[in-house]
């Protein structure tokens, strides 16, 4: 099995794991409205504008992106995400997937631009924290990037083959920072054209990224997709 080419599975949570963009697509939308600039339409709209690093993306939308405006705009969208993230379920697939992977005995950590007492508290809440025996996060709020975590992580752990999972390009970045393989799963934060540009795998359900790791009888268990559909480019 493909699986056994690795020592560690390290997630991306936002968009990956957690199925949050009808969450952050309402937080885009609550800034925006509060500033007077027209919202966001739908999720593809958010997928065609989201980017890293934050700072980035806010500029995209017409938001202050430096300075106390974008710090008071971070802490405006927190406090909203935060009201709502009881609302956002892991996506599809997730936990036949995290199963799976336990039961071929290779270990699995989280590496995310979110603040790590916040990404600990929603492990928790999500009842998946039990999967992970590493959990990387950033010490503030502000998700600026993730890609330096990945490179100390690397420097201190030579001996390691490392998958990283994500859904945007800058989980790409992080992986090729930390030199990871890395396979990008469609339907989080970016669209799937914009993930096409990394040339990785590319998949459209977690059964057919099972699959591709040799994993497809049980990552397919109750995730309501068959197998198949990976891009490479």
């Amino acid at each position: 099995m493909r699986i056994r080419s690795f020592t560690r599975i390290m997630w991306d949570f936002n968009g990956t794991l957690l199925d949050d963009v009808d969450l952050c697509l309402s937080g885009a939308n609550l800034l925006l409205s509060r500033r007077g600039l027209k919202p966001l339409e739908d999720r593809e709209a958010y997928r065609r504008v989201f980017c890293f690093p934050v700072q980035a993306y806010y500029a995209r939308l017409g938001l202050e992106s430096e300075g106390q405006g974008f710090v008071d705009a971070a802490h405006e969208w927190v406090e909203a995400y935060r009201a709502g993230e009881h609302t956002a379920p892991l996506r599809a697939g997730a936990l036949p997937l995290l199963q799976a992977i336990r039961g071929a005995g290779v270990a699995q950590g989280v590496l995310s631009a979110t603040e790590s007492v916040m990404l600990s508290e929603q492990l928790a809440a999500l009842g998946i924290g039990e999967y992970f025996d590493l959990v990387l996060g950033r010490n503030d709020i502000y998700a600026t990037d993730k890609s330096d975590i990945a490179a100390r992580y690397a420097a201190e752990h030579t001996a390691e083959r490392v998958l990283m999972i994500g859904d945007t390009v800058h989980d790409f970045e992080t992986a090729q920072c930390g030199g990871f393989d890395c396979v990008l799963v469609e339907g989080g934060h970016q669209a799937k054209e914009v993930l096409a540009q990394c040339g990785c795998p590319v998949f459209n359900s977690f059964a057919a990224l099972g699959a591709w790791l040799g994993l497809a009888a049980e990552a397919c268990e109750d995730c309501g997709a068959a197998p198949g559909g990976a891009t490479k480019l």
